[in-house]
């Protein structure tokens, strides 16, 4: 039993190492020339229901109701995009397989109703649409951003929308940077749309009365308790609605004044507003409002960036929220390092130039700026790099953690200079952890409570709470630069993981869906810190994955864990399966038949080009409102993993 159970583990070590060169040759073929690595990132249908919506605000038809050509083209492709993912019950998710969500079909209906005055192919599925929109709670139930956005057209009314005062710039304490960094850039803009009250003509004849419920109110249902955060926001509301009608034009037209230059400010050294599609548009209709001409080189160039997220192949057009360069060079050079350590092969010449290429592009997009980061910690010494190609306002820990593990195995061409940015870089990361011991995405101590109640907060992204994915990288990162748990900031950092650990024996998956996710990073994290994996809190986490592993022995989470506020099982995915089993790894687990079973899993599902397939949403934008698929993902991170489970089953 021994010799064939040894026999068993050389054949799967064997065919690990195989889907390693494979992976790992694929990835290098997807190489940019100038060095770095972008998949597509791509979401639901909101984007391209945003985008018609966005067309019909920049080349509304003619007194005759008559298109611009170039628009009525790209509506129609944008128009099919959002039919081929409508549910079989009529409604559109904001997920792949998941249930028919209000805003995203409100959106969608919207946008087909609109493509439909081109192109009367669709009344069937507006009518399915229709009657599911109904049976969600009409158009009432939608969202704050999708009546805000339904306002601008006077397609809702203005008084069931949520007051967006661009006053918030003139309140005390600082208060705009409580909120969390996207919802700066989207509200700042809107802010100023929404004060403006513009009104934008649609075609003659262009209604939602159908979606109305009879009888149901138009503004803010109050279900909690008379003396509650939600009520005084709501009631508030009401007040902020008579200041619009009656307050001071001098106090509104100076914080106008504030937001615009605010605003302008960012749109530099940057790839639009916030280098992220929701304030991108808002930033031109913002331009539009404030006079600014159709040629103005700010308005131009803002349009130009928000274009560059099209991807229209002629047949079909849709929108990536944003692009992850920076994402996905750190995190796939750091697992072609892996690859290589796990092969006991130093880079063939090809491999070696271009992961130098890539740590040379990564040392150039070292941000030397300081962001609205800098509010909380004004003298820290710039450093650390943004998600996308440039978005300086904007660096984050979590991508400047990656990058710092990517760029131990990445020697750059001049090693002096990659030393004193790895060294500001640290800096930084040390300087951006909370008081609670963990990290957050962008901000320090982002975790004013009392935000989420207000009315426009119910994108549910109003803070940049620390989390254990981000903390558990952090850790990776200064370990892998000589910390270790005997420095302040890591013993803290461990104690928050350790505190934050769910009853189950899981962790909480900010940024990727879900559990799983959390779950793994925070093994990764305290593995790097050298905690004893016999410890309780290890050995309870281990069991958890174990114990999700699905009969073809990978694993799969839906986003609807997120909705429970626990694990949900799903259909296997090459992703997940790598958290899974880098969990358990770090976890000490290396022996069990999970394990193997994982690891045949990727493979067994390993494709002839070396890649893997996944159609499951694995990143998250927004719990609860906004998913991602990172069209890499199934790639590098069961790279990682095979690259891990070769190193450690070696070493045993």
């Amino acid at each position: 039993m021994t010799t064939l159970s040894h026999q068993v583990s050389e054949l799967l070590l064997k065919s690990s190492r195989n889907s390693i060169d494979r992976a790992a040759g694929k990835f290098l073929s997807l190489q940019h020339e100038d060095g770095y690595w972008c998949a597509l990132l791509t979401a639901d249908t909101t984007l391209e229901s945003d985008y018609i919506l966005f067309q019909l605000w920049l080349h509304p038809p003619d007194a005759n109701g008559v298109w611009n050509p170039s628009s009525r083209d790209k509506i129609g492709r944008a128009a099919q995009r959002i039919l081929s993912q409508q549910n079989p019950d009529g409604g559109f998710a904001i997920y792949a397989k998941g249930p028919s969500e209000i805003s995203a079909s409100v959106k969608a209906y919207f946008a087909l109703k609109l493509s439909a005055l081109i192109n009367e192919k669709n009344e069937q599925a507006l009518n399915r649409l229709r009657e599911r929109i109904i049976a969600l709670g009409g158009i009432q139930a939608a969202n704050s951003y999708t009546k805000v956005n339904l306002s601008l057209f006077d397609l809702y009314p203005r008084e069931g929308t949520p007051s967006i005062p661009p006053e918030i710039l003139l309140l005390p304490g600082k208060t705009l940077y409580q909120m969390s960094s996207w919802t700066r850039a989207i509200i700042v803009s809107l802010a100023i749309v929404h004060a403006h009250d513009p009104k934008r003509p649609v075609p003659a004849g262009f209604k939602l009365d159908e979606l109305f419920i009879p009888g149901k109110s138009v503004t803010f249902e109050k279900s909690d308790p008379w003396l509650s955060w939600r009520t005084t926001f709501i009631q508030s509301d009401r007040i902020l609605k008579l200041w619009e009608r009656y307050g001071f034009a001098r106090i509104r037209r100076d914080a106008i004044r504030k937001c615009e230059h605010w605003m302008l400010e960012r749109m530099k050294h940057s790839e639009g507003l916030g280098a992220i599609y929701p304030p991108m548009q808002y930033s031109v209709m913002a331009l539009d409002v404030l006079g600014y001409a159709k040629d103005h080189p700010v308005r131009v160039e803002a349009i130009r960036q928000f274009d560059r997220l099209m991807v229209d192949d002629g047949t079909t057009l849709f929108y990536q929220p944003c692009f992850s360069p920076v994402w996905d060079t750190a995190i796939g050079t750091y697992a072609l390092g892996e690859a290589a350590g796990a092969l006991h092969q130093t880079p063939a010449t090809g491999a070696r130039s271009a992961m130098t290429r890539a740590a040379d592009w990564l040392q150039a997009r070292e941000i030397r700026r300081k962001g609205d980061w800098s509010v909380k910690r004004p003298s820290v010494e710039p450093s650390g790099w943004a998600f996308e190609f440039e978005n300086d306002w904007y660096p984050d820990i979590d991508d400047t953690a990656m990058v710092l593990l990517a760029l131990q195995h990445i020697p750059a061409s001049d090693a002096k200079a990659q030393a004193a940015t790895r060294q500001r870089a640290l800096d930084w990361l040390f300087a951006m952890q909370s008081k609670d011991g963990g990290w957050a995405a962008f901000d320090v101590d982002n975790n004013w409570e009392i935000l989420k109640h207000v009315p426009f907060a119910d994108h549910n992204a109003m803070l940049d709470p620390t989390c254990a994915d981000i903390t558990g990288r952090a850790l990776e990162a200064l370990a892998a630069n000589g910390f270790d748990r005997s420095h302040p900031a890591c013993r803290r950092a461990v104690d928050y993981l350790i505190g934050t650990q769910e009853a189950d024996g899981s962790w909480y998956g900010r940024w990727g869906v879900a559990y799983l996710y959390g779950t793994c990073f925070a093994l990764r994290g305290l593995r790097a810190m050298e905690e004893d994996d016999h410890e309780p809190h290890i050995q309870r986490a281990n069991e958890w994955i174990r114990a999700l592993q699905n009969a073809d022995g990978g694993w799969g989470e839906s986003c609807a864990s997120y909705d429970k506020g626990a694990y949900v099982p799903a259909v296997s995915t090459p992703t997940q399966t790598a958290w899974a089993l880098m969990g358990l790894m770090a976890g000490g687990d290396t022996y069990s038949s999970s394990v193997k079973h994982g690891i045949q899993y990727l493979v067994n599902s390993q494709q002839e080009d070396g890649g893997w397939l996944e159609e499951l949403a694995t990143g998250t934008g927004f719990p609860k409102v906004f998913y991602l698929n990172y069209h890499y993902y199934r790639l590098y991170f069961p790279l990682m993993a095979l690259a891990t489970f070769v190193k450690v089953t070696e070493n045993s």
